[in-house]
């Protein structure tokens, strides 16, 4: 099929599929977060493990270099958390554990505990995805809050209340809810994110289309509620915790300003509805233009034929000179504004 053929639906359905995580992938990084978690468990005993971050949560796009997970430590519930001691004694014992269990399968495994504050480094030497430098791990030490919502997570020296159990949980059952729309709006996001500067980061993206995005959805008629409800919620302010246990709300991306990243949100938001609209008055072509200005990568979405474009550019001035000259406008009120590079982003 091609551009003329297809709906912008089924355009956008093919543009996700070639971003989506492989299985292959799935199946590697799978792995060796288990191996990670079987060594965590080792070194500490009757404490439980859970995954989180965009694995975990079904939306992974290719390539995939990193896992997060977290171990909760039972033996420490007594004497580590706020106003007690810190995590990093935790954090180099499960550094220890993994270099121990992982080294005879990752000769060039690295473990890093000093200078991070919230999760102990792992670095594979080993990428899942051919052409990456490499493939990493988040891994944080948590310790359960027995009196309040959440988990106690380094914040090294000390300690910062979080959820990312309870955000796994609410991602999974928003896919459910939306039979999978949720994850296929939100790749597609991420990577409208990753192509135009990172304003947002992924948990961010998440944590406002759980606010939006309730029930099944096309991707484009995600992608519209998504766009429109997170300028407005940005332009009042940054995004809190969805499951209400943080203390501050989600920071934006590295050097945005919230005027900015809100700004950015908006004119994203009118190519898809001009897409849309475009769409409905029969001009497939210029349609799929909005959208390949939207997520600016070429090979995952790209321009349509030039020649096709123009044509359509100037039927499209055609039906409304014959609009104009039916009321009375004439026809001589208008000429074709054809660009010569339409196609460009």
């Amino acid at each position: 099929m091609n551009d003329e053929t297809c709906s912008l639906e089924e355009l956008i359905t093919q543009a996700r599929e070639t971003v989506e995580v492989t299985d292959q992938e799935i199946e590697e990084a799978r792995a060796r977060r288990q191996m990670i978690a079987d060594a965590l468990r080792l070194e500490f005993p009757g404490s439980w493990v859970y995954f989180n971050g965009s694995l975990a949560h079904g939306d992974a796009l290719t390539p995939l270099t990193d896992i997060d997970l977290g171990i909760v430590i039972v033996e420490a519930a007594d004497t580590h958390g706020p106003g007690k001691k810190g995590p990093r004694d935790l954090m180099d014992r499960a550094a220890d554990a993994i270099r121990r269990e992982l080294k005879a399968d990752f000769p060039k495994l690295t473990v890093q505990v000093e200078g991070c504050t919230r999760a102990v480094l792992v670095r594979f030497g080993d990428p899942v995805h051919a052409g990456e430098k490499d493939f990493t791990a988040d891994v944080i030490c948590a310790i359960d809050n027995p009196d309040d919502l959440g988990l106690f997570i380094p914040k090294v020296p000390g300690w910062s209340r979080s959820a990312p159990d309870v955000h796994t949980s609410m991602v999974r059952q928003a896919i459910e809810d939306t039979n999978v729309g949720f994850a296929h709006v939100v790749r597609l996001l991420k990577h409208w994110n990753r192509r135009n500067g990172k304003p947002l980061c992924s948990w961010n993206i998440k944590a406002l289309a759980l606010a939006c995005i309730n029930g099944p959805t096309t991707q484009l008629g995600g992608m519209q509620v998504w766009f429109a409800h997170a300028a407005s919620a940005l332009d009042r302010g940054l995004t809190e915790d969805p499951a209400g246990v943080a203390e501050k709300p989600i920071k934006l991306g590295k050097g945005w300003t919230r005027t900015q990243v809100v700004t950015t949100l908006r004119e994203a938001g009118k190519h898809v509805d001009e897409a849309v609209r475009l769409e409905r008055e029969g001009y497939p072509l210029q349609a799929a233009e909005q959208m390949a200005k939207l997520f600016n990568d070429e090979d995952m979405f790209p321009y349509p034929d030039r020649g096709a474009l123009h044509d359509e550019v100037v039927r499209r001035w055609k039906d409304k000179s014959s609009v104009g000259i039916a009321a009375g406008v004439g026809s001589g009120a208008r000429r074709p504004q054809v660009q010569a590079r339409s196609w460009a982003p």
